[in-house]
Formats: C-alpha cells, sequence, structure tokens
C-alpha cells in the first residue's frame, strides 16, 4: 500500500483535513466549520474543545474520502490560524479559557500603553512586528491576568501557552509534548527571530514566566507521534509545523530569493521569500520567519490586505447588487472597463503600507452612467490595487537586485479569472494558480513529507508543483499609470482629514 500524509489545515472557522499521497495528489478531503464566540463588540473566542472535535472528525472523514487505512499514514503536517493565543493545564490539557482569537481586539489599550512607553522600536527590531493587538503576547498577558489564578499557575510551571499547533500537538501525543516551530513562535511578540530564542527582556515587558511557554523548534522534524486519538493509532509520526501564510508560501514552493505567493480570502496575504536575510521593514510591512529546515533559517516579508473577499461579501450582504459571491465576476465582465470608477475597500481602515485605522472605504469617479457592473468591476480592481501597493513596499524593501517576476496566487478568489487579469496587469508579472489551490494544507504536508523523507528534497516538491494556468500582462505602460495615478488620488481621498469631517 503507497504511503501517504495527513494534512491538518486548522483555520479561524473551520478545519481542514487533506490525505496527500506521494506523488502530492490528493487523494481525499474533509472539512468541519466550529462556532465562533463574540462575548462583546471588538472580543472573538474559540473553545478548543470545538477546535479539537472539528480536527478529529475531519481526520476521520478525510480518510473515509480517500479509501485509506490510517496505519499507512506515514507524517502528520500542521498549519494553522498563527496568533490564536491558548493557555491549558498541563496535566489533562483542560484549557482554563477559551482561545483569545487572532481577531480579537481587546489588548488594544495594552499595546498603545507599550507604544506610549517608547517600547515599538524594541519589539519591532526583536520580533519584526509592530505592537498591535493582533499578535499572541498581550492576549497571553491578558489571559494570566484574568483568568482564575492563572498568574501563579503559570509561575508554578501547571499552565501551558500556546497557539493552536502547539495545543493540537499536545492533544495529538496526549499530553505528552508541549512544543511549537519557529513560524508560529515568530507572531508572538515574545519571539527573538534573529536569534531563534524566546527573548527574556520581551517576556519582561509583557510579564510572561518563561515556564508557560513551548519548546520551539523547526518547521520539519518528527517532534513525536500520536497516542490515544480515536481514529488513528498510536505511532503516526507529527513531522511539520508551519503557520498558515508560511505554508502557503511553501506550498507555492517559493524557495527562491524573491519567490511570492498571495493569498486571496476574507483579506488578502503577500508574502515574498528573502532567504537568510531578515529584511526590516521601512513601509510597515512585517518581518516574519518563513520555515526553518535544520539549521537553515528563511525570513519573508509580509503585507496584509484587511479586506479582499470581504469586499465582494459587502457587495452582497449590504448593496444587494448580487446575490452570491461567485457572481460578482460575469457582472464584473458586462462592462469593459469600470470607466473611471474606482473603489478603495478600507471597509476595516487600511493595513500596509499606509496603516491608517481611520481611513473609510470610498468610490470615486461615479457618473449618470455608472452601473452596478463598473461598481462590481472597480471591487475587483481595488483588491488588485492594494496588493500592487504592497508588492511594490516588499521589492523597495527587499532592495538590492530582488525583483519579482511572478506572482503565484492561491485561495478563494484566486478563481477569479477578471481578477488574476488586472494583477497581473497592474504588477506586469506573470500571475501562476496551481492545479489545487488549498496551498496551505499542502504546505503542511510538504513539510510532513520531508521530515520523514517521503520527499527527498524541496526540489522533489518543486518538480511535483503543477500549474493550473498563467496570466501574462496586456496593460501598456501609460495605461498602468494612468490606473495607479487614479488610484492614489482615490486613497489619498480616503485618509484625508476633510472626508472624515475634521477641521
Amino acid at each position: 500500500m503507497p504511503r501517504f500524509l495527513l494534512a491538518i489545515d486548522q483555520g479561524t472557522t473551520g478545519s481542514t483535513v487533506l490525505v496527500v499521497s506521494e506523488d502530492t495528489i490528493v487523494r481525499g478531503r474533509a472539512s468541519r466549520e466550529f462556532p465562533q464566540h463574540f462575548p462583546s463588540p471588538g472580543l472573538v473566542e474559540h473553545d478548543p474543545e470545538e477546535i479539537w472535535a472539528s480536527v478529529t472528525d475531519s481526520v476521520a472523514e478525510a480518510l473515509r474520502s480517500a479509501s485509506l487505512s490510517a496505519s499507512d499514514c506515514a507524517g502528520i503536517g500542521i498549519t494553522n490560524q498563527r496568533e490564536t493565543t491558548l493557555l491549558w493545564e498541563r496535566k489533562g490539557s483542560r484549557p482554563v479559557h477559551k482561545a483569545i482569537v487572532w481577531q480579537d481586539r481587546r489588548t488594544s489599550a495594552r499595546c498603545a500603553e507599550l507604544k506610549r512607553q517608547g517600547l515599538e522600536p524594541l519589539f519591532r527590531q526583536r520580533t519584526g512586528l509592530v505592537l498591535d493587538p493582533y499578535f499572541s503576547g498581550t492576549k497571553l498577558e491578558w489571559l494570566l491576568d484574568h483568568a482564575p489564578d492563572a498568574r501563579a499557575r503559570a509561575e508554578k510551571g501547571e499552565l501551558a501557552f500556546g497557539t493552536v499547533d502547539s495545543y493540537l500537538v499536545n492533544r495529538l501525543t496526549a499530553g505528552q509534548l508541549h512544543i511549537t516551530d519557529v513560524t508560529n513562535a515568530s507572531r508572538t511578540l515574545l519571539f527573538d527571530i534573529h536569534r531563534c530564542v524566546w527573548d527574556d527582556e520581551l517576556l519582561a515587558k509583557l510579564r510572561v514566566p518563561r515556564q508557560v511557554l513551548p519548546e520551539v523548534r523547526s518547521s520539519a522534524e518528527v517532534y513525536g507521534a500520536t497516542r490515544g486519538v480515536s481514529g488513528l493509532p498510536d505511532g503516526i509520526p507529527i513531522a511539520g509545523i508551519a503557520g498558515d501564510q508560511q505554508a502557503a508560501l511553501f506550498g507555492q514552493a517559493c524557495f527562491d530569493v524573491g519567490d511570492a505567493k498571495c493569498t486571496y480570502g476574507t483579506g488578502a496575504f503577500l508574502l515574498m521569500n528573502t532567504g537568510t536575510r531578515a529584511v526590516a521593514s521601512e513601509h510597515g510591512l512585517v518581518t516574519t520567519i518563513a520555515w526553518r529546515i535544520g539549521r537553515d533559517t528563511v525570513y519573508a516579508l509580509e503585507g496584509s490586505s484587511f479586506v479582499a473577499g470581504s469586499a465582494v461579501q459587502w457587495l452582497r450582504d449590504q448593496l444587494g447588487i448580487i446575490k452570491q459571491a461567485s457572481e460578482v465576476e460575469a457582472l464584473a465582465r458586462k462592462v469593459d472597463s469600470s470607466e473611471g470608477v474606482v473603489f478603495v475597500p478600507a471597509l476595516t481602515g487600511l493595513g500596509a503600507p499606509y496603516w491608517d485605522p481611520e481611513a473609510r472605504g470610498l468610490i470615486t469617479g461615479i457618473t449618470r452612467g455608472t452601473s452596478a457592473a463598473h461598481i462590481a468591476r472597480a471591487t475587483l480592481e481595488g483588491v488588485a490595487f492594494q496588493i500592487t501597493d504592497l508588492a511594490r513596499a516588499m521589492l523597495d524593501d527587499a532592495k538590492r537586485g530582488v525583483s519579482m517576476t511572478r506572482l503565484r496566487v492561491d485561495g478563494g478568489a484566486s478563481q477569479n479569472e477578471l481578477l488574476m487579469q488586472f494583477q497581473s496587469d497592474l504588477l506586469d508579472v506573470e500571475i501562476d494558480r496551481p492545479t489545487h489551490i488549498e496551498t496551505t494544507a499542502l504546505g503542511a504536508a510538504y513539510l510532513a513529507g520531508l521530515a520523514t523523507r517521503v520527499f527527498a528534497s524541496p526540489d522533489a516538491i518543486r518538480g511535483a508543483h503543477k500549474l493550473d494556468k498563467t496570466w501574462k500582462p496586456r496593460m501598456s505602460s501609460d495605461e498602468r499609470t494612468r490606473h495607479l495615478a487614479r488610484w492614489r488620488e482615490a486613497v489619498s481621498r480616503a485618509r484625508s482629514r476633510a472626508y472624515h469631517g475634521e477641521s
């Protein structure tokens, strides 16, 4: 019987499991959603037990769909929503509080306080991150202060902190392992990405006892084996871990400096491989660890657009000009261009390179002739404009001759061919979409496959990476310049004090 790999992709709204064969073909798939908990505005939580149930249910269904026996599994790879923060009892693995999700904003005031103390340069230099409640460190500090007796118990070594990967490994091994990998550690505000160690000074600033932290390991090695998991035999190696966006970068075979991928989902995430050099951004991008294999640490620049697919959801849910998100491309194709209409989708402010939380969404260029089709087309173009801004910032940060000759894409919105063509035109590079767009889960499988020798090397993965479609730029330089000028003008209006009604 041929061997296969299990890839667990634990996301924000659900868990997906892929069964991936030695020839990198997806043989089985299953997904389970789980509830979102909103205690009050701005607060988002998950029940760790509901996460675990969604994973075990998906594993069982994926194996059934592939008609394969779990005993033939060569290894398990895990990828996860990155900054979501959990705290549990070492004895019995019982959570002491619901998980605080990456979207949660309860520590905004604490981050503002740390900035007022002048600490952001320290955190940015050590971790590559900005001081924002998005990341795990202030979430952990909050849990230690608010869960009953948590701080005292943590200092006694009774509690364990982790991102979702840590919790899943702990449950998969019946509590034997408390680990994370470098990619997830690099999202905590507690980890020195240059020395690849927990940083004592940062721990002190956030009052986090070292006893609560997981051991940090590489992204591809045999960490341990399954034990006591329903539906799985004991002894299956757990062999790959990476945060979701880093896993997608690896799953897209972006192994060379300058290789870049963009995942188009609710938001959009652009990452570019910068090799063994941790590039400090001058444009508000995040410097992060892409992966560590053996002794080699690879870094990436990351930029995120808060609104991508959610802009299309807004057209559907708030404006009602489409009934289903999948209808947007057909509507946009009813016109040959947006005819000067520009949509800045700053529905939740603007991220990098602007970092303007007060920016507001804006549609400009409307005339009596403007139709729903023009608005739909401008919405798709607005997503592409944001990614273009991020890509230009990345290339300026990376410098030293780094160029982006192509962009690899994945995620649900990468199936929108009108969007992909316009993205290629704006960037003036080729856009490649793989045959399988769930590259996040594939990345986890590839990492586990390297550790278990299912794949001999990254080159073997590169050779197996298949493309579904490539888009080539068709726009003239003059037309591109006009489009970008209109976009910059619209962004300036979306950010202007006059637009916000301020004197």
